[in-house]
């Protein structure tokens, strides 16, 4: 048996005896109509189970309730955090989402975003875009044609609207409390390709200026960027290599939590006790910080609120186009775990 074929505006209209566009008043609720006619219009659309079509409406009002999210990663519990802070606010406004996983590719990335705006999605919200699009001014092209708000990819002269963690606090206090607790040298353990990685590192060397630790190139461990278990196993296999070769340091600072489950399975093949030998702190506070063991100290970016504060601002956007530029910073918090304890 064939599908049932979709009822139109013209069955509706033929059904009820009316024109097209009395049907079209009906619905909209824009021009009078007799509470007669609109009765009978009422009557055949539910008649026929009509619905309209919303794509072709929105087009016509020049909005189609959508709005696009692009994310490097649905495996990282990070980025789902924030998209799922993202769709509970939006929703409750009236709006659909687009979601696209880049793997973290900037060629993917661009090519997404260009398919949203041909879909004429209403606005669009990028999470941890790659460094190299922000740099070439392609995001604030974008900016001056659709509603847009970077979340975590801010780059200073790059003209956007930005909600952000306080990522360099948040790194600061997480080597501060390392410091506090006895460790002199830290590793640090990044990707390769994101702005939020480039604020991390900066303010790792600065710490180790401003407390006058030996910093060593070599105690900047980079893996291929990555959001998912590739991450946590290009990680291990990383930290695993270094501490064979040469076991510098007594502590290590990853960027995000699945670098620290890397780092923290590295540990462990190599029969080293983490918290009594070695610290790990990592960064972002999901879920998977919290079932491993030890569990994990890591910093607390409030993924949910992130992404609930980043829906109402593209909201707004939408809704006021000649809305001001405005970054929007978020505390971060650490939290401390069982992965860290005071050198001995």
């Amino acid at each position: 048996m064939g599908q049932k074929k979709r009822s139109t505006i013209s069955d509706v209209a033929r059904l009820a005896g009316v024109s097209i566009t009395t049907v079209s008043r009906v619905m909209n609720r824009n021009y009078p109509v007799r509470e007669e006619t609109r009765e009978k219009v009422e009557k055949a659309i539910e008649e026929l189970g009509f619905k309209p079509n919303l794509l072709a409406r929105g087009l016509i009002h020049n909005k189609t309730q959508t709005i696009g999210i692009i994310t490097p990663s649905i495996e990282n519990l990070f980025f789902s955090e924030v998209v799922k802070g993202i769709d509970s606010v939006i929703k409750e406004k009236g709006y659909t989402t687009f979601l696209s996983n880049t793997e973290g590719n900037a060629e993917q990335e661009r090519l997404m975003i260009e398919n949203m705006k041909d879909r004429s999605v209403d606005g669009i919200i990028c999470i941890n875009p790659r460094t190299k699009n922000i740099k070439s001014g392609y995001y604030e092209s974008v900016s001056k044609q659709i509603p847009l708000v970077i979340i975590n990819g801010y780059n200073k002269g790059i003209h956007c609207n930005y909600v952000l963690n306080d990522g360099e606090v948040g790194t600061y206090e997480a080597l501060k409390y390392l410091y506090e607790l006895g460790h002199r040298e830290i590793a640090f353990l990044r990707g390769q390709y994101s702005y939020s990685y480039d604020v991390k590192e900066n303010v790792y060397r600065q710490f180790c200026d401003e407390y006058r630790l030996d910093y060593k190139e070599e105690n900047i461990l980079v893996v291929e960027d990555g959001n998912g278990l590739e991450t946590v196993e290009q990680s291990k296999a990383l930290v695993e290599k270094v501490i064979e070769e040469n076991r510098r340091f007594s502590c290590l600072f990853a960027c995000n939590d699945w670098m620290a489950v890397g780092a923290l399975n590295a540990a462990k093949a190599l029969n080293i006790s983490v918290p009594e030998d070695f610290s790990i702190i990592g960064f972002d506070n999901t879920i998977i910080s919290q079932i491993t063991e030890p569990r994990l100290t890591t910093v607390d970016q409030n993924m949910t609120r992130l992404g609930q504060i980043s829906g109402n601002r593209i909201c707004e956007m939408i809704q006021d186009k000649d809305i001001e530029i405005k970054k929007i910073i978020i505390e971060t918090k650490l939290i401390k775990r069982e992965s860290s304890k005071e050198l001995n």
